[in-house]
Formats: structure tokens, C-alpha cells, sequence
């Protein structure tokens, strides 16, 4: 009887250590603040753009400052924080890792430095200087892309500053290749563009695309850099889902109604030499795709509905995978989602049908991860990811003695270890 307990306590032990072995890594923690504060926080106390206006004073608000999206570049971690409330100093901020000791309440500066960053007084508009950026992205060519909304989205003063346009960055110079002013032919306003993704290739810099979503007025925006013109795609499909319109974030509950939110490029077919180009809306759990020479033919896409039929609907992830962000890790071939209503990063291998039992879960966390606001791979094959609480800050209020925002990292092949999503 003993020998007996004895052989299964052996194997019990075995199976532990195997289970363990082939666990998931989860996300590591790099980076978290309780409130956002600056390079200079003394500076920032009496701190304002020029001179304020009278209606809208523009002093440092440390509550005021939310995380939005992140992008490394070589010890370089790009934070955006969109001008949704007075008082941001840099909507477009930069964490040296290589200098930064501390997790805790790390520093921010400006970029490419402040004075970029800074409003005009009385919010005149400076074709030199950023208004507010939600997320970015940095390509293989050491660019950093994203666009400026051009909108204040204070409450009770919202305004288009100036008309949002299209940066990109030489990361190795800190210096401005290019702003393309995006044409009122293809949106009013610009507070309805939530981020930003890039196709190239690493021999072809100069011909890159970028695609671009606008939640709002749902459409699809193309940028061609080498002909410096800008077209719009419109399809149902980049509607939301009123079926999933439903969000419970940390207790909230609440009804968005956000269109195309994030774009995600994968793997080259070697029949067609085309990438898919996954894409979601924020309130739906679908998933749709279009191949990427589909949105690279800007005579397409003027021709009017003769594209129709090249988005394909994928189909769902299954309850509760409303997302925000996503990823394509071409390593792995997994595509990473920022899950907001599970407080979660969720994966699916594209070797695989798409089906909402072949995706899985990397890294969930209820206390720590609530609302994933962003997720990137970077040059390396790192993947980054962001949590800011942003229901909370909407509807409720931080607890601003708690760390309320952080930044995570993990290897796509460590995570997706002992998942469903490791399929190849």
C-alpha cells in the first residue's frame, strides 16, 4: 500500500513539473505608475502652454495624463497620451529604458522633445506641433508613424484645433520625414482615428502604406508614401456589431458603439504574394480580412463598391472578445488581441481554422490588467502591451494611491507556450 502511494505521489510530482513546463509565460511587468508625471515635475507644477486661455487653463494635470498606446524602438518605449482633458504636456512621450532604474512611476519626456508637443495659445493651429496621438506604430525601416487627431477632447470645451494629419519620424535622427495633412475629402474631424498600422518591406522603404481606422465615421483611410496621396475605403464591415455593444469593465457597465478600430498585417501567401489584413471593430467580436493589395489600389478603392466582396468575414473569437488592438507576430504566425471586456490578452494561430475554440488566453488578470488599451510586436519579435483602467477614468474615479497604468512585455513563443495557440 505504501509502494503504492509512493508511485502515485512520483507521478503526481512529474505531472506538476510537466504542467508547469508547459504553462504559458505570462506577460512580465516592465513598467507602472499610479499617476503619469514628467521628466520635470517641479517644472510642470506651475507648468502651461504659452499663455493659457482664460476659458481653459492648461496647467499640469497629473489626472488628467492616461496612457493610451505603446512602441519600442531600441531601448526606446514610446508612450501616447491623447489630449483628453487639460493640462498633458506631451501627448507624444518617450521612456529611455537604458537610464530608467525604477518600475515605479518611471518619467516621461517629450518627443522628439517638448516644444512639439506644446499648444499654441489660444489653441492656434501649428502645422509644427502635435495636438493628441492615440496610438503608434514603428516599422522596419526605424520610423515612427502616427497620426495627430488635431482634436481636443476636453468635456466641456472640445475643439478641432487644426486638421489631423499623418507624422512620420526617423527614429535614428529624432527627425520629421514627412506630415501628410489628411484631406476633409476624406474626414471632418479627426477624433474618431484611434491608431495606426504600416505595411512595408524591409528592402522597399519608400513604398509603405499605412492603414488607418476611424471608429467614428467608419471607414478605412490608405496612405501611400511614395505617392504622397491618401484613399478611403467604406464597407459594412467596418461597422460595429450592436449585438456586442455591451462592455463590463471592472464592475461598469456600459454601451460603446466604435466602428474599425485596429489593424493587423499577417503572413505572405506565396501563391498570391498577398498579406491578409485582419481587422476588427472595437464593439463586435469578429474578425474580417481583406488582402493588402486590396487597400494598396487607390483606383479600387474610387471605383466605388467593386471591392465589396474582397472583405471576408472570418468569423467570431468567441463571448466576451470585444478588443482593442491586436498584433500579428509572423514568427509564431499568432495574432494577439488586447481583450478589454476580459482584462486579457488573447491569441490565435493563423495555421488554424478561425473558430472561437482555437483561441486562447496568454495572460489574464482582473486586478492588474484592466482594459488593455494596446498591444505591438516590436523589430525584435517582443511583444508590448498597455492597461490603463480607461472605464474607470471615464466613468468612475482612480484611486490614485493604487498603480493604475502598466506596461508589459513578453517573447510571442513564451507566451503562447502550453496554449492552444502554440498549433503550428
Amino acid at each position: 500500500m505504501n509502494h503504492h502511494y509512493l508511485v502515485l505521489s512520483v507521478l503526481a510530482i512529474v505531472l506538476i513539473l510537466f504542467t508547469v513546463q508547459c504553462t504559458a509565460d505570462e506577460l512580465e511587468l516592465v513598467y507602472q505608475w499610479t499617476q503619469l508625471g514628467s521628466e520635470s515635475e517641479t517644472d510642470h507644477r506651475d507648468f502651461s502652454f504659452g499663455s493659457p486661455p482664460t476659458d481653459n487653463s492648461e496647467q499640469f494635470n497629473a489626472y488628467g495624463n492616461l496612457p493610451m498606446g505603446v512602441s519600442h524602438h531600441k531601448g526606446r518605449l514610446f508612450v501616447t497620451v491623447p489630449r483628453r482633458r487639460p493640462g498633458i504636456p506631451s501627448t507624444l512621450a518617450v521612456i529611455d529604458m537604458r537610464s530608467t532604474q525604477s518600475k515605479n512611476n518611471p518619467s516621461l519626456t517629450g518627443y522628439p522633445h517638448y516644444m512639439v508637443n506644446r499648444l499654441n495659445p489660444e489653441f492656434a493651429a501649428d502645422s509644427r506641433r502635435i495636438v493628441s496621438v492615440y496610438r503608434t506604430k514603428v516599422d522596419i525601416c526605424d520610423r515612427l508613424w502616427f497620426v495627430d487627431t488635431g482634436y481636443l477632447e476636453y468635456p466641456d470645451n472640445p475643439r478641432q484645433v487644426q486638421r489631423p494629419s499623418l507624422w512620420v519620424m526617423n527614429l535614428n535622427t529624432n527627425r520629421r520625414i514627412q506630415r501628410f495633412e489628411i484631406p476633409e475629402e476624406m474626414v471632418e474631424f479627426g477624433y474618431g482615428i484611434p491608431g495606426i498600422t504600416v505595411d512595408v518591406e524591409p528592402d522597399r522603404c519608400e513604398d509603405a502604406y499605412a492603414y488607418i481606422p476611424d471608429y467614428q465615421w467608419r471607414n478605412l483611410y490608405v496612405y501611400g508614401l511614395a505617392q504622397n496621396r491618401m484613399w478611403r475605403f467604406s464597407h459594412n464591415f467596418l461597422s460595429f456589431e450592436p449585438r456586442f455593444g455591451r462592455f463590463n469593465v471592472a464592475g461598469l457597465q456600459f454601451v460603446w458603439n466604435d466602428g474599425v478600430f485596429s489593424l493587423a498585417i499577417g503572413r505572405r501567401d506565396e501563391t498570391s504574394k498577398d498579406r491578409p489584413v485582419y481587422l476588427h471593430a472595437m464593439a463586435s467580436i469578429s474578425e474580417i480580412v481583406v488582402p493588402n493589395s486590396v487597400l494598396k489600389n487607390e483606383t479600387l478603392a474610387r471605383s466605388g463598391e467593386d471591392y465589396n466582396e474582397r472583405f471576408r468575414h472570418l468569423g467570431p473569437r468567441g463571448p466576451n472578445t470585444q478588443s482593442s488592438g491586436h498584433a500579428f507576430d509572423e514568427k509564431t504566425g499568432v495574432l494577439f488581441y488586447a481583450e478589454v471586456n476580459r482584462n486579457a490578452i488573447g491569441c490565435w494561430n493563423s495555421a488554424t481554422e478561425f473558430h472561437p475554440e482555437n483561441h486562447g488566453i496568454v495572460h489574464l488578470d482582473n486586478k492588474e490588467m484592466i482594459y488593455p488599451a494596446d498591444v505591438t510586436i516590436d523589430n525584435e519579435g517582443m511583444m508590448w502591451v498597455i492597461s490603463n483602467r480607461l472605464p474607470i477614468w471615464i466613468y468612475s474615479r482612480l484611486d490614485v494611491t493604487e498603480y493604475n497604468y502598466r506596461i508589459w512585455r513578453q517573447m510571442p513563443e513564451k507566451a503562447i507556450n502550453g496554449t492552444i495557440c502554440m498549433r503550428n
